[in-house]
């Protein structure tokens, strides 16, 4: 892998890395340069920013739940081509699992050589953001921290606050961008809004990339990008893909749209074509639908819409029912419950396939990375089988199901969780299918046996 590259990291969350990254992205763009991008972490959100708005194509590297192997095939094969890859970090940048620096945007940096750029809030600071530079420069003798970018910072203080800087650390100081109110991205309880639920979207793209044209020495970033050294990806080492290209339906819209990139091609690489459905529009499954993939999402948003859809609603019912090969993830098993609560409480009924109602709790529930293990054997493999996964929900169910264990990495912690039967998974765990091929083969032939029958049946 030769690709020119750059990390964009912060000491903690909510320092603008997101709109930093979309500002330099969207520059480059309109430059011509043709970036891709990439997101340090499991967070869905923030890749369809990269690749929704913008246009960018968008993928995650996550150490824990794809594996340092992964993580680098997935960066090499994405990048070629680019002008440049920009991966945005997670939290601070040395935040890992627990109190450690496993999985963290450092970690990440340092599994794929690639140079460092911290973002630094510098609101209500003057010479502290130099030791901030410093600090988090030297924390790690190998930090990669090869230069800053400070945010918020008014143009009259910037060019004092840069001389300090490079003085007292001599880390290039490559920009700023200027407190932009009206440039904000909207939050809510997973994150950030949705890319499409962005209001004024385009206006803020062109502000922010207008701006950064102005003030953030983007030559100076890609030269630094340029730098960073060839790095060996190692080869793939797949199952052989399936015969008779089963049909996957995926749930896509805009109450499930939580999915991996990766993922979802590693699926087709396996041999399952895919076909996309809305849970919320369509009444019935896509024609010679084999295999169901139900993502996470916002389905509590839109529990009134899924609801109201009864026919989609008695098709998925039917389709598990029937044996169907289903992946349910976080906001697919909501909706395979028997009742969601919407943001305000009241109850709505749902596929009704697994039983259950799930309400918010007003907290995140059992929040993380977790190790699954599977206690019978299912659709993902045989009893013993173990994925990375994650966690992140409000909402909880009364039926989260007991077929896996789940537990914390760097902790004693652990709980039971998830239905595992020969053709279904469902619970709150997602996880990414590269870090786990053989599952998604697993769940591929099942869907290759579902379409056996079916036209068996015919």
């Amino acid at each position: 892998m030769s690709a020119p590259r750059l990390l964009l990291c912060a000491p903690a969350s909510g320092g603008g890395k997101t709109t930093l990254t979309c500002a330099v992205l969207q520059a480059l763009v309109d430059r011509g340069e043709n970036p891709v991008a990439f997101k340090c972490g499991p967070d869905y959100i923030d890749p369809m920013f990269h690749s929704r708005i913008i246009g960018a194509k968008s993928r995650n590297l996550d150490l824990f739940l794809m594996g340092e192997g992964a993580v680098r095939r997935s960066l090499a094969d994405n990048s070629r081509g680019a002008g440049l890859a920009l991966i945005e970090g997670v939290m601070g940048y040395y935040d890992g699992m627990g109190l450690s620096d496993q999985a963290s945007a450092w970690a990440l940096a340092r599994a794929t050589a690639t140079p460092a750029v911290l973002v630094l809030d510098a609101r209500g600071t003057a010479l502290t953001a130099a030791a901030i530079v410093k600090g988090m420069r030297d924390f790690r003798p190998d930090s990669g921290i090869r230069g800053a970018i400070l945010n918020r910072v008014s143009p009259m203080l910037y060019p004092r606050l840069k001389q300090a800087i490079e003085a007292e650390t001599g880390v290039t100081v490559y920009g700023y961008l200027p407190a932009m109110p009206d440039c904000t991205l909207e939050s809510r309880h997973l994150g950030l809004v949705t890319a499409d639920e962005v209001r004024g979207w385009k206006g803020k793209l062109i502000a922010l990339a207008a701006q950064a044209e102005r003030t953030i020495d983007l030559n100076g970033l890609l030269a630094l990008a340029r730098s960073a050294p060839d790095l060996p990806a190692p080869a793939e080492d797949l199952p052989e893909p399936v015969a008779g290209r089963p049909r996957i339906a995926v749930a896509r819209d805009r109450a499930f749209c939580f999915y991996y990139a990766d993922g979802l091609a590693l699926l087709e690489r396996l041999g399952a074509e895919l076909a996309e459905f809305s849970p919320m529009t369509d009444e019935r499954l896509p024609e010679g639908t084999s295999g169901l993939y139900l993502g996470g999402g916002y389905p509590e948003l839109f529990a009134r819409e899924l609801a109201e859809n009864e026919p989609m609603r008695a098709a998925v019912r039917g389709a598990v029912a029937g044996g169907m090969p289903t992946v349910a993830e976080c906001g697919g098993f909501l909706y395979l419950g028997g009742l969601l609560s919407d943001g305000e409480g009241r109850p709505w009924p749902m596929a009704g396939a697994l039983p259950g109602a799930a309400e918010n709790t007003g907290k995140l529930g059992r929040f993380g990375y977790v190790t699954l293990t599977a206690k019978t054997a299912g659709l993902l493999g045989p009893a013993g089988t173990q994925i990375p996964a994650h966690e992140f929900h409000y909402w909880d169910s009364t039926a989260p199901g007991s077929d896996f264990r789940a537990e914390k990495p760097l902790s004693s912690r652990g709980w039971d969780c998830g239905w595992h039967t020969p053709t279904l998974y469902a619970g709150f765990p997602h996880f990414h299918f590269c870090a786990a091929p053989g599952a998604a083969r697993s769940f591929v032939a099942a869907a290759r046996r579902c379409q056996q029958k079916q036209e068996a049946s015919s």
